[in-house]
């Protein structure tokens, strides 16, 4: 019979056998996922859910902090100054690049390093269930008869570059209303001050369950899974697709051990068969890029937005 030492050792090393071998070495015990999201928002969301899937991956426990201010400025401080141990990393999303493009915040998405993406969040147009447009083409017809009123949450974020790109297709004057968050756009939609809103799916789905708003189209590059019968935004000729990636950056100087261990995770966590049932309820689409993919996938895209804004007057 083994002794109770010996019972405890048997046990402690039959534990450390079933940890994914990338993860027994992470350097650290415990890693937070920063976000400047408020809670419940679309980062806080895709962060808490995924962490459940991604700690036992990595072997270690994952918490998820918000840190707000500034669209993302004061987050980008914190994990630019942060220990490059592997123990706090950044939720990456377009607002990171926009803030650093439209304000002079302390630090910017170059002082970040990009290190893997997860998904492509589609981008959903929507109105009120009440309002009297049924669909995309009413809103623009209505709005090129007298000025519209189209929302964004955030001024710094891909939701008003998609919204300003459309208005420069369509050739519309309508008025474009940034908010500093989804719960203030989703009030002047229901309450018909805006014709229409952009969001994510996830974001929303409260609102679609409870038939509050109705959808118009979607800026993917497809329609989604989930709604069959909702048009693109491209397929109805106007020509604007926008991809919304969500990733996760830490502070310059990752060791290459970490960058292996969350390569590693990642594709784990995608792969997930419960996980996959969850991101796909939420109409996330899985879309792992690697360390060494996504920090050019990033620059490209800093340098592409930096080109719109530039175009549109928005930044000189």
């Amino acid at each position: 019979m083994l002794s109770r030492h010996s019972l405890a050792a048997t046990l402690a090393a039959a534990a450390l056998s079933v940890l994914p071998a990338a993860a027994a070495d992470y350097p650290v015990d415990t890693v937070t996922l920063v976000t400047h999201s408020s809670p419940g928002g679309g980062s806080d969301v895709f962060l808490r859910e995924m962490s459940k899937y991604l700690a036992p991956e990595l072997g270690v426990n994952v918490v998820v902090e918000n840190v707000r201010g500034g669209s993302g400025a004061k987050a980008m401080a914190d994990l630019a100054q942060a220990p490059a141990d592997g123990s706090r990393f950044y939720a990456t999303t377009p607002t990171f690049i926009y803030t650093s493009l439209l304000s002079e915040p302390e630090s910017t998405y170059k002082d970040l390093e990009p290190l893997v993406n997860f998904f492509i969040d589609p981008e959903v147009i929507y109105t009120a269930a009440d309002s009297e447009y049924q669909t995309l083409e009413d809103v623009i017809k209505a709005s090129a008869e007298s000025r519209g009123r189209w929302g964004a949450a955030n001024p710094a974020s891909l939701e008003r570059q998609a919204l300003e790109q459309l208005k420069a297709s369509t050739g519309v004057q309508a008025g474009i209303v940034t908010h500093e968050g989804g719960g203030d756009l989703m009030i002047n939609v229901l309450n018909g001050t805006l014709q229409i809103g952009v969001g994510e799916v996830q974001e929303i789905q409260s609102q679609l369950e409870a038939g509050e708003i109705r959808l118009l189209a979607t800026f993917s590059d497809a329609r989604l899974d989930n709604y069959p019968d909702l048009p693109t935004v491209e397929e109805l000729g106007y020509g604007v697709v926008v991809r919304k990636f969500r990733g996760i950056a830490g502070p310059k100087g990752l060791p290459a051990d970490v960058i292996a261990a969350w390569e590693t995770a990642a594709q784990a966590v995608l792969s997930s068969p419960d996980y996959k049932k969850t991101y796909e309820a939420n109409n996330l689409r899985a879309n792992y890029m690697s360390h060494a993919e996504y920090g050019p996938f990033i620059e490209n895209f800093a340098n592409e937005t930096a080109e719109f804004l530039r175009e549109t007057g928005v930044i000189k």
